[in-house]
């Protein structure tokens, strides 16, 4: 099971078209830092909006050529709407490098996307997609399409509840009719407008997804999508998505990105800490302890809540703290 961080595409509507060129270094270097490696970024529109009427703060180029030195240790990509479609867009972001693009339609309309399926391939870049409103179709409907689609050389394909309408088993059922017809891998996007994002991503995932989108403290458009955080503790809830350091992307967001979002008028719903409470079954009454033994012994906050919980949930004293903080020192956990 692997997380794809939409955060620098999709999340870029918070801010308007798309990120600075500093917040997107900022955000592309955090998430390598805590080893998620699949990244959509660029124009919030896709590839290019800008010259079909919706500019983002640099151009299609300037974004390849900022995440450049990065292609080494990510796959980073671009989404594409088939709408906007031009050759010379697709040649110039082959040239520079891209590792994938993800042409977005309608759920109805994939037969259109052939061609451009066919010169994404042509210039041996990953072609993924997004089957966008897939609730338009019934999901045998979305898994035929999905079939044909496969068939004209698609590497992954994604069900896109654009407007966060889908329940659980709405979720699940989509899932399981892709996965039953699919030989490729299928991801779940599923927005948060009936609040059902994250039981949403558990069904899709019930259900044998491979991927799940998913945006930084939730950032994306309207009502945000599955926070970045949240996939990954649930997914390790779960026993998946192991590679990604939970710790270290908490502390990104903690001391990096939301100082730098709230800047800009944005403020996540659920903070790191109460994430790690939830995460751990730690009650925020012994949040204060926490906090001053994290300080006082050296070590990282989110390693000794979540180490202490495992001992005690119910009732963790000071002396318990201070007993694993000792371990984590031992271990070198610092973060």
């Amino acid at each position: 099971m692997k997380i794809m961080d939409c955060t620098l595409r999709d999340g870029a509507n918070v801010v308007g078209n798309g990120f600075s060129p500093e917040l997107t270094r900022m955000m592309v270097e955090g998430l390598i830092r805590s080893n998620i490696h699949i990244i959509e970024m660029g124009n919030a529109k896709g590839l290019g909006a800008t010259e079909k009427g919706s500019p983002a703060p640099i151009s299609d180029a300037a974004y390849l050529d900022l995440i450049h030195p990065y292609l080494s240790g990510a796959d980073i990509g671009m989404f594409l709407n088939a709408k906007r479609y031009e050759p010379e867009n697709v040649a110039m972001a082959a040239d520079k490098g891209i590792s994938f693009l993800r042409i977005g339609a309608d759920a109805g309309d994939g037969a259109k996307t052939y061609p451009v399926i066919e010169d994404v391939k042509k210039h041996g870049i990953t072609a993924r997609y997004s089957l966008m409103k897939a609730y338009l179709l019934s999901p045998d409907a979305l898994a035929e399409e999905a079939a044909q689609l496969e068939a004209h050389g698609l590497d992954e394909i994604t069900i896109m509840d654009s407007a966060g309408t889908m329940l659980s088993q709405d979720a699940g059922q989509y899932v399981k009719a892709l996965k039953d017809r699919l030989h490729i891998p299928v991801g779940f996007h599923c927005h948060n407008n009936l609040g059902l994002s994250t039981a949403n991503a558990l069904a899709a995932y019930e259900n044998g997804v491979d991927v799940l989108d998913c945006g930084l403290l939730g950032m994306a458009r309207s009502a945000g999508n599955l926070p970045t955080e949240m996939a990954v503790a649930l997914m390790h809830r779960k026993g998946e998505a192991g590679e990604v350091d939970l710790y270290q992307l908490l502390n990104f967001e903690d001391q990096e990105l939301i100082p730098a979002m709230e800047k800009e008028g944005y403020h996540t719903p659920i903070k790191p800490k109460d994430l790690i409470l939830g995460y751990s079954g730690a009650h925020s009454s012994f949040m204060s302890t926490f906090r001053k033994v994290a300080e006082e012994c050296g070590v990282g906050l989110y390693p000794l809540i979540v180490e202490t919980s495992k001992i005690n949930r119910k009732n963790p004293g000071e002396e318990l703290m201070r007993e694993v903080a000792a371990r984590l020192q031992a271990k070198g956990a610092s973060t």
